[in-house]
């Protein structure tokens, strides 16, 4: 979901470090393409918009460190006309990895070269990020860590997500800006002390980390 970005970080040269989300930021999830690789085209877009069932809500439980059998497992007795489906969305995820967001690898590899250091903060199951993510995109390799919600059992935008991630950066939150494309998620990276850009697209982005005094 793209968030409203008008309420950008306010310019603050104290800004040495970036915490980088990756889902529609780095990297370019579209769920439909691995639900669809298993079920169609149609059943992936009646999944997707079921009333009966949230996606988003279903996946933040391997998100927060639940495991794929024990949530597919829940959804065969709430939702057995779903399972099918989420299924494949689990056995066809490398699907819904399509490339890098346009134009956000190049920023990382500016911001590497002159020197600013940088981490991510995904939600992100403990299974599907380490069989896929790293090998998939290796402009991760330029995050000194990335803390991955389903490893650690937390996940945005609970506080704790952030908190942990602030300790691993060794730095003052208060030194750090993050990057979301979820407005929930930049809100209670705000509320944790970190500065906060929602992000919409490169460009954009690179305007605001620019006027964070970073050197993009």
């Amino acid at each position: 979901m793209r968030g409203d970005s008008t309420r950008s970080a306010t310019p603050d040269t104290s800004v040495s470090g970036v915490v980088w989300d990756l889902g529609n930021v780095i990297v370019d999830w579209q769920p439909r393409f691995a639900v669809a690789a298993g079920v169609g085209e149609a059943e992936a877009a009646r999944f997707l918009a079921a009333d009966d069932l949230d996606f988003r809500a279903y996946n933040h439980g391997p998100d927060s460190g639940q495991s794929w059998d024990d949530a597919e497992a829940a959804l065969a007795i709430s939702h057995p006309h779903w399972l099918e489906h989420a299924r494949a969305y689990r056995r066809h995820f490398e699907e819904s990895l399509r490339g890098e967001v346009p134009g956000t690898g190049a920023l990382l590899r500016e911001l590497d070269t002159a020197g600013v250091p940088q981490w991510g903060l995904t939600n992100w199951s403990d299974e599907l990020y380490h069989r896929y993510a790293p090998r998939a995109y290796p402009v991760l390799a330029l995050l000194r860590e990335v803390v991955v919600s389903g490893t650690e059992g937390v996940a945005k935008p609970d506080r704790a997500a952030y908190d942990l991630t602030v300790a691993r950066t060794g730095r003052p939150a208060s030194s750090l800006v993050f990057v979301d494309d979820r407005a929930d998620n930049v809100e209670a990276a705000r509320d944790a002390g970190l500065h906060g850009v929602v992000f919409t697209d490169a460009a954009t982005l690179r305007l605001e980390l620019r006027g964070l005094g970073l050197p993009v």
